[in-house]
Order: C-alpha cells, then structure tokens, then sequence
C-alpha cells in the first residue's frame, strides 16, 4: 500500500486533489480541439516526499535509505505528460514507492510535448523521462527533432509501461469497417502539426495495403477535436489508445466504435506496417472502448509511458531506479491506472529503442537478460552512435539556416550515413 500523509494513493483523483490542495497543479492552456498546448518545463513541479524544491535536479551524494544494495541521491526529477495523464499518475506513484523505501524526494515536471519533457533532461535538470513514443523520433533526430537545436539524442530505456491496452485506429461502429481494408474510401482523420500521431495512423493503414490516396484525410487542429469529429458524424475513424478517455467517448455515443484487427499471422501486413512505424508490435489486447469483458483482439501497440533516460546519467544511478521499481513493483502497481504494465515480465528486451547500461545491470541482477538481448541491444546502441556521426559532420558542413531547407538536407544526409551503414533509413523526409 502506498501511503501519503496517511493517504492511500489509488487514482487519478486523489492525486489531482492532492497536488491542488498543495498549491502544486500547473495551470495549463488548452486550444479549442482540447490540446494542451505548453507547460513550461521549468514551471512548478510536483515534488513527492517533503516540500517543493525550486533549484536545479540535484543527483549526487547519498540519500536515506534503509540497508540495501540499490544506492540513490536524495533528490530526482523525472518529466511526465501533463498532469492527470496516465504518465504523469505512474511517474508519481514510482514517486511515492521511492520516498518510502529510500527517502528520495521526486518531483515530476509536467509537460505538454516531447520537445518540453526532454529538454529539462538533455539540459541536466532532470535525471529521466516518463515519455511516449517522441523519444523513438528524438534518437532518429526527424520530425521535431530534426532542427539544429536537436537532432538524434541519445536516449535508453530503463523500464517500459506494456499494459492490457493497444494503440491504433478506432472506427466508429456504423461505418461498416470490419477489417483494415474496409477504410477504403472513409474518412479518415489527422491531426495538423502532429506527424507522429498522423505516423501512426498511415502505418495501420499500410497494414491493409492503403496509402493516404485510398482515404479522404480530414485535418483538426487538435487530438480532442479529431474525436469530437468521430462523435459528430465528420470523420469515420482516427487513432487513439483503446483506452483513452476520447476512445470510451465515441463508444457510449450513437454511433459505437469497433477496432479493426491486425493479426500477428499476416506477416506482410506487418512488414508494410513496421516499414513505416517500426516501434509498434502485435498486441493482443483486453481492454479498453469497444472491448467487450473477455474479449481478445489482436492490435498495434507500443509501450507508454517509458522511463528512459540520456546515455550520459550514471549506470549507479540508473540501475539504482530500475532496481527499486523492480523490487518494489507490488507497491505501486495498482497506485495508478497502467502502473501494472511495469511488471518485469511484461518488458519487451528487443525493442527500437536501446536499454540503459544500468537498466542492463539491473536486469542481468534479476535474471531476465540474455545473450540475444545483449547483441539486439549493441545493433541499437551502433545505431545510435551512427546517427550520431552523422549529425556531427553534418553540421561541421555548415548546413543552411532555413529551418526547411536544413530539415531536407539532413534528412538526405541522415538517410545517406544509415544505408552505408547497411541500416534501415525508415524515414526517408
């Protein structure tokens, strides 16, 4: 049991109550779709244990705890998605699970994009990251990351959130879509400025063997406003986790949702899918909008949140976090919705993205890591290191100030370094 002055942290509620009556909760701006548009990352922080620390993340010197093996500072600061996010709850009750055991004072730095939850981090400010899918395009260094202030960033995984949810396009139920195939010619949605959820959704699509061209795409200014759309009768399908509040909204409306599958046996279905989007897996999943109690469909999915932090934190540390949230997982696993999904038999070791030499200690300590692992995770950290060369003498070549023009030209070059690699480019502009 997880307590907090005397509390029992249990859901989404209480924490929100909790941070409200501290004075803590971020105020936030939302777009007419219900985006969050900014929260800035070095706004007021939650900090979990005692008080509110305003100064720069402190990760030195030896914090409270009981006689142990696993050694942390004193004091840590993750980045999460916004406040009352499935991220944000599980960053917190990891939080509370580290103040009990080891006296460290957490506090979570909310924030609304990838770009805001990693900058804190490449900045020394925080130690790790409760992120989403962004941090598979930051180590690529495309989309948002592909800018001079960016580029590939150096990111590994310690401990990956893979819950009985999936994520991919949920159709709304009198549309008549039983089957990917079957979203020829329907309406399709997409969000403006968000090519990675937009990523996602043309790589289901792919699945089926259709292109953007085979559907009428509808762009919305936002993810709320996309499923206000499925609601509303002006879009037939969009992309969402089955879980999601939006999902469950378009479920109790007239119109019902549905979630076509993706089985794992249509191996060139999903070789056009990964093509596009390698970080997803076949998923059979159990619950979420649309779901019946029992049911199994077999969908996309890919981990969230995922603690991750930059190759540069010390493996001491690393492994120290992923340790205490392997020993203690039976302590936060039901503190918040999803926070089950960290259980160490549910990490999936052969991902995209490559693990962290102290989550690998970590591992190697509790038995799980083979032979395999170690050499996936060597052609990872090789391809990061390639990414990495090239983004170096790419900008050595003094590249073009044109926001744009630089994005293509990097673009070019990144795709130039992988194939002499003998690496997949996956992203082509």
């Amino acid at each position: 049991m997880l307590l907090h002055n005397g509390n029992r942290i249990t859901n989404n509620k209480y924490i929100e109550e909790e941070t409200m009556r501290q004075g803590l909760l971020p105020s936030s701006r939302r777009s007419r779709g219900g985006r969050v548009l900014s929260v800035a990352a070095g706004a007021l922080a939650v900090l979990l244990g005692a008080g509110v620390a305003a100064g720069p993340a402190r990760a030195e010197g030896a914090g409270q705890k009981p006689a142990s093996d696993i050694r942390l500072p004193p004091a840590l600061t993750f980045t999460a998605y916004d406040t009352g996010s499935s991220g944000f709850n599980i960053a917190v009750a990891v939080g509370q699970m580290l103040k009990k055991n080891y006296g460290v004072d957490l506090r979570v730095l909310p924030a609304g994009n990838d770009v805001a939850r990693f900058a804190p981090m490449k900045a020394g400010r925080a130690q790790m990251a409760a992120g989403g899918i962004g941090s598979y395009f930051a180590q690529e260094g495309v989309l948002e990351f592909a800018v001079k202030e960016w580029g590939p960033q150096p990111l590994r995984v310690a401990l990956a959130v893979i819950d009985c949810n999936a994520l991919s396009i949920g159709v709304a139920a009198d549309a008549g879509v039983k089957q990917l195939a079957d979203l020829r010619g329907k309406r399709v949605g997409v969000v403006v400025g968000a090519p990675a959820l937009n990523q996602g959704t043309f790589s289901i699509m792919a699945f089926a063997g259709l292109t953007p061209q085979d559907v009428k795409l509808v762009e919305f200014s936002g993810y709320g406003a996309m499923w206000k759309g499925v609601v509303n009768n002006e879009i037939d399908a969009a992309f969402a986790s089955t879980i999601s509040g939006q999902a469950r909204e378009a479920e109790s409306s007239p119109r019902g949702l549905v979630w076509p599958p993706a089985p794992a046996s249509d191996a060139a279905g999903w070789e056009r899918l990964r093509r596009i989007a390698p970080y997803f897996y076949p998923h059979k999943t159990t619950c979420g909008a649309g779901i019946a109690r029992g049911e199994t469909i077999e969908l996309p999915a890919y981990p969230y949140p995922i603690f991750l932090a930059y190759a540069s934190q010390p493996k001491e540390l690393v492994e120290g976090v992923t340790a205490a949230m392997i020993r203690h997982f039976d302590e936060y696993r039901d503190a918040a919705p999803g926070a089950a999904g960290l259980d160490l038999k549910r990490q999936k070791l052969t991902w995209v993205l490559p693990y962290h030499d102290g989550a690998v200690a970590a591992f190697r300590a509790a038995g799980v890591w083979t032979d395999e692992h170690e050499r996936h995770n060597q052609r990872l950290v090789a391809r990061q290191e390639t990414l990495a060369r090239a983004w170096k003498a790419f900008l050595d070549s003094s590249p073009p100030d044109d926001r744009e023009v630089f994005r293509k030209a990097w673009m070019q070059a990144r795709a130039k370094a992988l194939a002499e690699a003998g690496m997949d480019v996956v992203f082509t502009d």
